[in-house]
């Protein structure tokens, strides 16, 4: 097959645990698959983040850059008239199938059958985290990219389920496939590694570890509230390191930090480099993970391959994901975060056989396997498309 990664809205440091996905579904496609030719659809602005390391993977590259004058146009044709100007030219490639891994079909109406990988609706559920512009955005573009895509994969059940009740999109076109970890993520014995992120980050006291962009559905202002109750009730002498791209309640989570004093308790480190982000899980004594909604849950499955516990919200994927590894609490009840996060912190017996807990658990999480049954649903979106094609008037 000729198969098309359409990555035109790919904006590095900027995307979370999507640009995570997608970077480890490179990787590993490029490990396991050596069939199949791979055309990366990006813009040119973008064409030097992405490592190909094999033969049959190569770049195609369009100058639709943000801000320009090309992407001003077909963003007002698309939205205006659903109309993408950029279609016509991945027509031309002839791809037997093109996979869009942002949730959003970029480009749209193509002629090639598509693969959505779609991470969540998070503003079907919590609208309030959301401009009325965005939500239209999203109530528009969401809806056109699943009604137009031939297959849709998902990392959980919970937006499996999502899918079938709040959009009608059908069970059996539906792919649940676990993301996996970088190699990079696993437990690290060298005590030169570990002290050289202790000194960058001056991590000197004992931690929990989040991290999370700073936006709403992070929940970081209860979890802030949780740390305050830890402090004056169990006398709680860690820190709370985050951290993780500024985002809209950024400058809420400051004055809440403020208001509580918590100044000298909460250490928040910024973006951090992908590179040093093992060595953090590594020296942290816990991960706790509050968040109101997510797709998947990467933290998690990054921690428990570094061996720390971890301590996370019960709500959405989450549970599905930590499995019997971890401690689940209500998200939305900081005496309940607390207690279920000093019932971790406090007992090294506990932690210790969560670590052997999550190191079991994360086999789960294999990015070969995943990038072989994603290369599958490749297969069956093109298989359907074929029959489909031996129809008459079936297109």
């Amino acid at each position: 097959m000729n198969i098309g990664l359409s990555v035109i809205g790919f904006y590095p440091g900027k995307m979370g645990g999507m640009e995570t996905y997608f970077k480890g579904l490179l990787a590993y496609l490029q490990e396991t698959d050596h069939e199949n030719n791979y055309a990366i659809l990006c813009n040119t602005i973008s064409a030097g983040d992405f490592r190909l390391s094999n033969p049959l993977f190569s770049l195609e590259t369009f100058d639709f850059n943000e801000g320009t004058m090309k992407w001003l146009v077909r963003g007002v044709l698309k939205n205006a008239l659903s109309v993408d100007i950029l279609s016509p030219k991945i027509d031309r490639l002839g791809l037997d199938v093109i996979h869009h891994p942002f949730t959003l079909l970029d480009p749209i109406n193509l002629k090639s059958p598509s693969v959505l990988t779609f991470f969540d609706m998070q503003q079907e559920f919590y609208p309030e985290f959301f401009s009325r512009r965005e939500l239209r955005m999203r109530k528009a573009n969401f809806r056109r990219s699943i009604k137009q895509a031939n297959r849709i994969i998902v990392s959980s059940e919970f937006t499996k389920h999502c899918l079938i009740e709040r959009y009608g999109f059908p069970e059996e076109k539906i792919d649940v496939i676990y993301f996996g970890y970088a190699r990079e993520y696993r437990i690290i014995d060298s005590t030169d590694i570990l002290d050289q992120a202790r000194n960058k980050y001056d991590l000197r006291k004992p931690f929990l570890f989040y991290p999370a962009a700073s936006w709403p559905h992070k929940n970081h202002k209860l979890l802030l509230s949780a740390i305050k109750i830890i402090k004056d009730n169990n006398g709680f002498d860690g820190q709370l390191v985050l951290t993780g791209i500024v985002k809209a309640s950024h400058d809420e989570m400051l004055r809440e930090i403020g208001r509580l004093d918590l100044k000298k308790d909460v250490k928040f480190l910024g973006y951090v480099p992908y590179e040093d982000l093992p060595s953090i899980y590594n020296l942290a004594r816990m991960l706790v993970f509050p968040s109101l909604f997510e797709g998947f849950g990467i933290p998690l499955v990054e921690a428990m391959a570094c061996g720390c516990p971890v301590a996370c919200s019960n709500a959405t994927t989450l549970p599905e994901i930590i499995g019997a590894a971890g401690v689940l609490f209500d998200p939305t009840s900081p005496m309940d975060i607390a207690e279920k996060t000093w019932s971790v912190w406090s007992d090294n017996g506990r932690r210790q056989g969560m670590r052997a807990a999550g190191l079991e658990r994360v086999t789960e999480f294999d990015w070969g396997n995943a990038a072989k049954k994603t290369v599958a649903v490749y297969r069956k979106a093109n298989e359907d498309r074929r029959r489909l094609d031996k129809i008459p008037g079936g297109r």
